[in-house]
């Protein structure tokens, strides 16, 4: 099961950039903001940061935001394609679960019109009753799929997702995109750069030790 940000597509520079210039008008007494609330979801960030007299506003924030997910560059992490269709030749089923909600795949959709292809199920923030680092998300991908938490293998970026896949009791691979690898350690059970030369072969190895 993957996550989407920083695991599917490289897109976390990007977010960094949006972010970054919301919470510079926003918060300019806190520097560096957009780096704290990477891997949190929309609402999370909304709860914390955007409340009391900023509540209002909220709604343009959110219209701000649909208009650049909606001209992102939607480019695949090194090596993910060829290491999902090696998966799939090997008869494993694969996820995107993500606090992504749907007018954001509705924009990754018209990007990457082959990107339904590459995943048997695609879980959004509207299936889920509870947020990262809940492991609410990824157990009920696991029951999507029919199959044990131990059977699975969660595949996640942020501190938030990391800990989400560690509560579900399932196996984690950290993609270090958007944390370094020895900050994501603790937390994950391999750590990869990208897709590039990662294989079912690889992941079994590790998966069955």
């Amino acid at each position: 099961m993957f996550d989407l940000d920083g695991v599917v597509f490289d897109t976390e520079p990007q977010y960094t950039v949006f972010w970054g210039s919301q919470c510079r008008l926003y918060h300019p007494e806190h520097p560096g903001l957009e780096h704290e609330i990477k891997g949190s979801t929309l609402d999370q960030i909304y709860g914390r940061w955007w409340s009391g007299e900023l509540e209002k506003e909220r709604e343009t924030v959110t219209q701000r935001l649909n208009e650049f997910e909606a001209q992102m560059d939607y480019t695949y992490i090194n090596g993910l394609e060829a290491f999902i269709n090696d998966l799939h030749q090997h008869g494993v089923k694969t996820a995107v679960v993500t606090s992504s909600n749907l007018p954001k795949m509705q924009s990754v959709f018209k990007a990457r019109p082959e990107f339904k292809e590459l995943f048997d199920e695609i879980l959004t923030s509207e299936d889920f009753a509870e947020s990262k680092p809940s492991p609410d998300c990824y157990l009920r991908g696991a029951a999507r799929f029919g199959v044990e938490p131990s059977e699975c293998v969660v595949l996640e970026d942020s501190f938030n997702g990391l800990k989400s896949g560690r509560a579900a009791g399932m196996f984690v691979v950290g993609l270090a995109t958007t944390n370094k690898k020895e900050d994501i350690s603790s937390l994950s059970d391999v750590q990869i750069s990208d897709y590039e030369g990662f294989t079912y072969d690889a992941l079994s190895k590790i998966f069955n030790v």
